[in-house]
């Protein structure tokens, strides 16, 4: 998959309102392999829905959206089962992980799927990021900003193209929120991917291609 492109593409909810001044809603958008993009929003703007729009989790929206240039509403279950282990990965911002299992479980058991990296790789992340002590350790016990941590690595354990970061750094100081950003551009960087932050404040200072207003 190489290119992302919204068409004239909004929320439902918004429907009725004559106010959106965005350069994402209501435009014509192409999100590149191999880039980085930059999504900034107030709250309540559409910031999550963007995401989960792309990623096929929801369709209240209008317009269109495209995955090299094939509608993604004509995509079948099977479509978005080969897409999301193989091209598209999520960073939920509600983080989407399993309390009960420890933070080595919860990233191993994505891993699973395509047995994409060696479990030697996602312990030295553990490492780089602050929470090696963390691995046995079951998530619920785990402050929220830990928890983000660990769901970056889940979602970077996949081959993808795009990857979609909702909010990453929202609980984390600077020198965590750094390190975080090297390892997913890193990642990203060696699959050749493209990368779409979103943000309603706090983000990192990187590289940016692009910086667009939701």
């Amino acid at each position: 998959m190489n290119t992302i492109r919204l068409e004239r593409t909004f929320p439902e909810v918004f429907a009725n309102r004559n106010d959106l001044n965005s350069e994402v809603w209501l435009q014509d958008v192409i999100f590149e392999k191999g880039k980085l993009y930059l999504i900034e929003a107030s709250s309540g703007t559409g910031k999550s829905s963007l995401c989960s729009f792309i990623y096929g989790y929801r369709q209240d929206y209008q317009g269109m959206i495209s995955f090299d240039s094939q509608n993604i509403r004509n995509l079948r279950v099977a479509d978005w089962t080969r897409l999301r282990q193989r091209h598209l990965s999520l960073m939920w911002q509600e983080l989407r992980l399993f309390p009960e299992l420890t933070a080595m479980e919860n990233v191993l058991i994505k891993n699973r799927l395509t047995d994409f990296k060696k479990k030697k790789d996602i312990q030295q992340w553990f490492e780089e990021l602050g929470i090696s002590d963390k691995m046995s350790t079951p998530l619920r016990l785990m402050s929220f900003g830990q928890q983000q941590r660990v769901a970056m690595m889940r979602a970077l354990v996949q081959p993808f193209d795009f990857l979609l970061v909702d909010e990453p750094i929202s609980h984390l100081d600077d020198q965590n929120a750094r390190t975080m950003a090297d390892i997913m551009m890193e990642e990203a960087t060696r699959q050749g991917a493209g990368v779409i932050v979103t943000s309603i404040g706090k983000h990192v200072e990187m590289n940016y291609d692009c910086i667009l207003k939701l």
